[in-house]
């Protein structure tokens, strides 16, 4: 039996971590909620974004933390050009036309990142690595505790804009009903570019709270974008809600399991909560809302 200190320290863990799961599942759920499709590129975005903040430090000495605005800013620009000219061009408005075109994307981009990259692992080495904060019997990275804060802080500020902006409502509407939101003048395409790129930007910031305490390899976005897919689905596909719950939800359960399963077999908590959810709630926690 472990002691409750330890299991204490655990859930905190697995809430810092949840955090930054959380950021990638809202920006997966957001295109889903908008375009009704699943972006198979998101993985390979996350890892194009992290190796953007490897070189901003390596290149210019600019701390991920700091270039936040920069590459949130060039994710959102980078996803709402590839919707232009890309996705929304050759889809002809077809949902499996846009699964097939964000699949080619993704293999177009991971293997231009291993060609010009290579697959060395590449990290950040920031000078507050090694600093701990102590509550209780956990000893938190202070890195892993401002992602945290700054995680839930976007989260909010995107929740928030969604909600009050006329873009956001905008949106909102567009994720209902797409032909009801033309029929009122609203630029459909337009705002499917805006969506992509604002998911798209979600990864932009995930990769700047990532890289202080993780790695970048061609494949590392895989990682991410597995447990991402899971928490959408588990929270209700297209709920903004559903994805904060089923973020933190999954971070706590990976933190525990491998506490108590061994790091090898941490992962299995994952799919034993994300089945037995399923099969009492087989929409999500929170399916139906977007």
């Amino acid at each position: 039996m472990l002691d409750p200190a330890i299991i204490f320290a655990g859930v905190l863990n697995g809430l810092l971590a949840g955090g930054i799961y959380v950021l990638v599942a809202v920006g997966l759920t957001l295109i889903y909620g908008v375009l009704h499709i699943i972006n198979f590129a998101h993985g390979s975005l996350l890892m194009l974004a992290m190796y953007a903040v490897f070189f901003l430090w390596r290149l210019l000495g600019i701390d991920p933390y700091v270039a936040l605005p920069l590459v949130i800013g060039g994710a959102f620009i980078f996803g709402f050009v590839l919707y232009r000219l890309l996705i929304g061009r050759f889809s002809h408005g077809r949902d499996e036309n846009i699964l097939l075109l964000t699949l080619g994307v993704s293999i177009v981009v991971d293997n231009a990142a291993l060609l010009f990259f290579g697959g060395d692992t590449e990290t950040i080495a920031v000078p507050y690595a090694g600093t701990f904060v102590e509550l209780g019997a956990a000893f938190l990275p202070l890195p892993k505790i401002i992602s945290f804060v700054a995680s839930v802080l976007l989260c909010a500020g995107l929740g928030i804009y969604m909600a009050k902006s006329d873009t956001g409502k905008a949106i909102r509407a567009l994720a209902k009903e797409r032909h009801g939101a033309r029929l009122v003048g609203i630029d459909v395409d337009k705002l499917f570019a805006v969506s992509y790129g604002i998911g798209i930007a979600c990864l932009g910031a995930a990769a700047c709270l990532l890289m202080p305490t993780f790695y970048v390899t061609p494949s590392s976005g895989y990682a991410f974008v597995l447990v991402a897919f899971t928490i959408v689905v588990l929270g209700g596909m297209g709920s903004f809600t559903g994805a904060a719950v089923g973020g933190f939800l999954i971070g706590v359960t990976e933190s525990l399991g491998g506490l108590f399963l061994g790091e090898q077999l941490g992962q299995i908590g994952i799919s034993l909560i994300f089945i037995l959810i399923l099969l009492f709630k087989p929409t999500g926690l929170f399916g139906g809302g977007r």
